[in-house]
C-alpha cells in the first residue's frame, strides 16, 4: 500500500455499514482531474422497455461495494497501488427527456476522457453505452467491443423510437464507433422475433457467442482467442447484468433463463487483462427486483474486477 494513491476506507477503520456512500468507500471528487480511473454513476431507467428501477442501480451498487477490499486474492492485482482512483458521482441526466440525456452523457464523458481518466460506469439502463461510445470514438477512433448480455441490443427502433436500451449498439455502429471485426457479443439467448435478432451483428462481421455455447464450459479459452484477435486496439467492455442467469442476478428488468454463471463472468473480465481497455460499464441492475441485494453485490464485484484489469495494474504471473 502507498500514500501516493487514494485508498478505499478499510473495514478496520470504519464499520462496513458506516462511512461514505461512495464506490468502495473511496474519496469523492468533482470531475476527473488528476485521476487515472474513476467510477461514475448514471442513474437512468427512462430507456427501459419492461421492468423499471435501474435509476436506483448506481446507489445500490455503491452500497453493496462496502465489503470490497483493495487486494485481489485471485489475480494478485492491487489497483490502488498503481492507479489514482475516485468516485466522481453521477451524471446529471434529464430524467424527463431521454434524447437530451444522450447528449448530456456524451458531453460528461468527453470531459472525463479529456482529463485522461478511464471511466468505469455504474448503470443505469443500457441506453447509456451509446453516448459513452460516441465520446470514446471522438478520442480514440473506432474501438473494439466486448459486450456481455442476454440481448444483442441492435434494434433499429422500439415503439418507433430509435433511442432505447434495446438500440445502443445499432446506433453506435451507425456512428462508426466500432471496429466491426473486433466486436464480441457473449451470452445472447432467449426468445426473439426472428433470426435477425442475433444474425444482424454477424452480418456486420461481429462475433456472436450464444449462451448455449457457453454452458458447462470454462470461458478462459474463448477470452484467449478474443485477446489474440483484438491485439493492441482500444477496447470497451459493456456488461449487462442480465447476461447472468437469474438464479444469480434476478434484480434486472429483462430476465432470460439459461444464462452465464458468476464464474464465467469472472473469467470474461479477468480474461481482458493485457488488453488496451479504455473504459467499461455495468448496467441494468434494478434494486426493486433485487430483495437480497445479491444482484447489486455482484455488480459491485464485477466493477472492481474491471478496475483490476485496467492498463497499468500488474497481475500475478501464472503459477
Amino acid at each position: 500500500m502507498t500514500d501516493r494513491f487514494n485508498q478505499p476506507l478499510g473495514g478496520n477503520d470504519m464499520p462496513r455499514f458506516g462511512g461514505p456512500a461512495s464506490m468502495m468507500r473511496l474519496p469523492v471528487q468533482t470531475g476527473a482531474a488528476g485521476l487515472d480511473a474513476c467510477f461514475i454513476g448514471i442513474p437512468m431507467d427512462i430507456g427501459t422497455s419492461n421492468r423499471p428501477g435501474t435509476r436506483l442501480g448506481p446507489r445500490q451498487i455503491r452500497a453493496e461495494s462496502c465489503m470490497l477490499r483493495p487486494y485481489n486474492m485471485a489475480t494478485g492485482a492491487a489497483p490502488f497501488d498503481h492507479l489514482q482512483v475516485a468516485d466522481i458521482g453521477d451524471v446529471p441526466i434529464n430524467t424527463f427527456d431521454l434524447k437530451k440525456s444522450i447528449d448530456i452523457i456524451a458531453a460528461h464523458y468527453r470531459e472525463v476522457l479529456a482529463a485522461g481518466a478511464l471511466p468505469l460506469t455504474l448503470g443505469g439502463d443500457h441506453t447509456l453505452t451509446w453516448p459513452i461510445l460516441r465520446a470514446m470514438r471522438e478520442k480514440h477512433g473506432p474501438v473494439a467491443l466486448i459486450h456481455i448480455d442476454a440481448h444483442a441490443d441492435i434494434n433499429d427502433t422500439m415503439f418507433g423510437e430509435s433511442v432505447a436500451h434495446g438500440c445502443p449498439f445499432r446506433r453506435a455502429w451507425e456512428e462508426g464507433c466500432l471496429i466491426n471485426e473486433n466486436v464480441f457479443q457473449i451470452g445472447l439467448r432467449g426468445t426473439g422475433y426472428s433470426p435477425e435478432d442475433f444474425d444482424w451483428g454477424r452480418k456486420q462481421g461481429w462475433t456472436v457467442v450464444q449462451a448455449e455455447a457457453c454452458w458447462h464450459k470454462s470461458l478462459t479459452p474463448l477470452m484467449a482467442d478474443i485477446r489474440a484477435q483484438i491485439g493492441a486496439a482500444p477496447v470497451y467492455i459493456s456488461f449487462d447484468i442480465d447476461s447472468l442467469d437469474p438464479a444469480f442476478a434476478p434484480g434486472t428488468g429483462t430476465v432470460e433463463i439459461g444464462g452465464l454463471t458468476i464464474w464465467q463472468a469472472l473469467e470474461i473480465i479477468r480474461g481482458c487483462a493485457g488488453l488496451n481497455v479504455i473504459g467499461a460499464d455495468l448496467v441494468e441492475v434494478s434494486p426493486p427486483y433485487d430483495p437480497s441485494g445479491n444482484t447489486a453485490l455482484i455488480g459491485a464485484n464485477l466493477l472492481y474486477e474491471m478496475l483490476c484489469i485496467l492498463p497499468g495494474v500488474p497481475q500475478r504471473a501464472p503459477a
